[in-house]
């Protein structure tokens, strides 16, 4: 019996030590696995865009007698400005950069208020731009949040990018304009679910250099809509600007190409991106949220 029991003793020390290491390992497995799901969640939560904002200004749909700018630095804080933080702001659930806007302070040669963004090679500076020649690319990844519907039901239009002409100091003189204003080569909208594209096209093309400097020369396009609805979900954009050639893509899949006398004559302008939230309606109870998750420009 004692020889026994003297057998049994190590026997079942050495069991209660295997059963404990056995368990021990498994009791850290899921504790390591409760922090990582916290650490997720917690960082879901905590979501940020990944947005470079250094070379881009922001007018807003407020302000008098003119809308307000907030250019680079400042702009890089945006998320800590009162004055913006109700304009411009961080959706933390799924990392976008928010554009918000209301009919309100308009700037000049506009009808209508935005919360949009003003590319600015040079930070602080609109006067350094580019041309076709020179070339440049946007892309943007883009959703709309909210957008207010019209009397027939509809929703409201916005324009999400753009390139937008402008006029060297010469060429200003030259026509004898109080502004370096010129028109937009391509406005980008969202238009009631789907992309819609409008251009501009010369209603001369045997015009002077100095006569395709003016508005008037320039006249609206048919618009070209992508034939493909994307509604509320997510959708990328992609604009090329190539001597004498433009490019619109969605979703890396439809594409529009302009291209002939119209886009080569357009050279002689300087050009910059836009992209937000500009809200093409004057209705007082109107509004639009857009949602920028990406936006990238190289020349």
């Amino acid at each position: 019996m004692k020889s026994i029991q003297k057998n049994i003793f190590p026997f079942l020390v050495i069991l209660f030590l295997s059963i404990g290491t056995a368990c021990h390992p498994q009791a850290s497995s899921v504790e390591d696995s409760n922090n990582k799901k916290e650490w997720k969640q917690s960082e879901e939560k905590n979501k940020s865009p990944k947005i470079d904002l250094s070379h881009w200004k922001v007018t807003l749909p407020i302000g008098s007698p003119k809308p307000i700018n907030v250019s680079p630095p400042e702009i890089l804080d945006y998320a800590n400005n009162p004055t913006l933080q109700k304009y411009m702001y961080n959706d933390p659930k799924d990392g976008a950069l928010v554009f918000y806007a209301t009919p309100g302070a308009t700037t000049t040669n506009t009808k209508y208020s935005r919360c949009e963004l003003r590319e600015q090679i040079v930070p602080g500076k609109n006067n350094i731009n580019w041309t076709f020649k020179e070339g440049g690319r946007i892309k943007a990844t883009i959703a709309i949040d909210e957008i207010s519907k019209n009397e027939k039901g509809k929703y409201d239009k916005v324009i999400v990018l753009q390139i937008h002409g402008r006029l060297s100091d010469e060429q200003r003189d030259l026509i004898g304009k109080s502004d370096n204003d010129a028109p937009p080569i391509m406005k980008v909208y969202w238009n009631n679910g789907r992309i819609r594209l409008k251009s501009k096209f010369l209603e001369d093309q045997y015009a002077t250099d100095k006569e395709i400097l003016k508005k008037s020369t320039w006249k609206d396009d048919e618009g070209y809509n992508f034939p493909k609805k994307v509604g509320f979900e997510k959708f990328t954009l992609e604009i090329i600007a190539s001597e004498g050639k433009m490019k619109v893509i969605l979703n890396d899949k439809y594409s529009k190409i302009y291209k002939g006398i119209d886009m080569k004559r357009w050279g002689i302008f300087e050009n910059y991106f836009k992209a937000g939230n500009y809200l093409a309606t004057k209705n007082k109870n109107a509004f639009a949220k857009v949602k920028f998750y990406d936006l990238t420009v190289s020349h």
